[in-house]
């Protein structure tokens, strides 16, 4: 049975290979063989539970291989190695403004081992980088560089930092995978078709959109629609307004009102019956009144190409 585990990169949970002999305490920092290098990382412990999903998964985490546990002397080693990549990561940076290339330097990541060093960017296009590696490898000395291309949705998801809800970035904590997100799913969830309010920090779609959107599908199930005609306890009147989550409809009576009502106290009139109610102002569908929308903005919301390269 898995007992320890590490937190990586995206905080991916990764199984750590310990021998039976040595025990470890939970948050206690220790040294570890990745594909990168040797890196300090933080361990977990494992409950049975994990430990049985693990075993029984098609799909494992890769373990890593524990080398020993971090001494007063590697802690101080690992803090100059921190200072050390803030250093390098503006030197870089300063040598990609020399050389005029179209592209944005997000993190460097140097292996506790100083055999490797990471520059993670972010571009539009191909870059052309020969000439600054040459640079890089009159700079840094002795170390394996290595540049590496990832996506704008990728970018977020190794920094931490919270959402427009106030949680931990979705990508940062438990989401590996990114699918197609298009405009639609925020409509059929009732959002304002703001960027600004569907946009996450990665400048694309929101990802609750997808993952939520099931939810927000079995809620609507027996909801009026928008703009529809409908019976109330006080009266005939239009919807304008849907909120799925509590399971009601906000209607404009016909003496120009507004009432909130749960989804069972109204019903839907026949089509043929005309309810002269304008609703179109308060239709939550329609683009926010207070920001104008560009439609080619939108557009690039939507642009997933190249968004997640999984290049982490």
């Amino acid at each position: 049975m898995m007992k320890y585990a590490v937190y990586y990169l995206k905080n991916c949970f990764n199984p750590l290979n310990v021998p039976e002999n040595i025990k470890l305490e939970h948050g206690q920092m220790v040294l570890v063989r990745t594909e990168k290098g040797e890196e300090a990382l933080k361990v977990v412990l494992v409950n049975d539970e994990i430990s049985k999903v693990w075993e029984n998964s098609k799909v494992r985490p890769t373990p890593f291989d524990f080398v020993r546990v971090m001494s007063q002397r590697d802690l101080q080693t690992l803090e100059d190695i921190k200072k050390e990549e803030v250093e390098s990561f503006f030197k870089c940076k300063a040598l990609v403004e020399k050389h005029k290339l179209n592209m944005n330097l997000t993190q460097c990541r140097l292996t506790f081992d100083k055999r490797k060093i990471t520059f993670y960017y972010t571009a539009p296009e191909r870059v052309d980088f020969r000439e600054l590696l040459k640079d890089l490898t009159q700079t840094f000395k002795r170390v394996r560089i290595d540049l590496r291309h990832i996506g704008v949705r990728d970018e977020t998801s190794i920094m931490e930092g919270a959402g427009p809800c106030g949680q931990p970035f979705c990508c940062n904590t438990f989401k590996r995978k990114f699918e197609p997100i298009n405009v639609k799913l925020a409509r059929d969830q009732g959002m304002p078709i703001s960027p600004t309010k569907i946009s996450g920090t990665c400048g694309r779609l929101l990802c609750c959109l997808t993952y939520e959107y099931s939810t927000y599908i079995n809620a609507a199930k027996g909801m009026p629609p928008i703009g529809s005609s409908v019976m109330t306890p006080d009266g005939l009147g239009k919807v304008f307004l849907i909120n799925f989550l509590k399971g009601t409809v906000s209607v404009k009576l016909e003496d120009g009102k507004t009432h909130e009502y749960t989804k069972s106290d109204v019903d839907m009139v026949d089509a043929d019956v005309n309810v002269d109610i304008d609703v179109s102002i308060n239709n939550m569908n329609s683009y926010s009144q207070d920001e104008k929308v560009d439609i080619k903005q939108l557009k690039q919301l939507e642009d997933d190409r190249n968004s997640s390269t999984g290049n982490v």
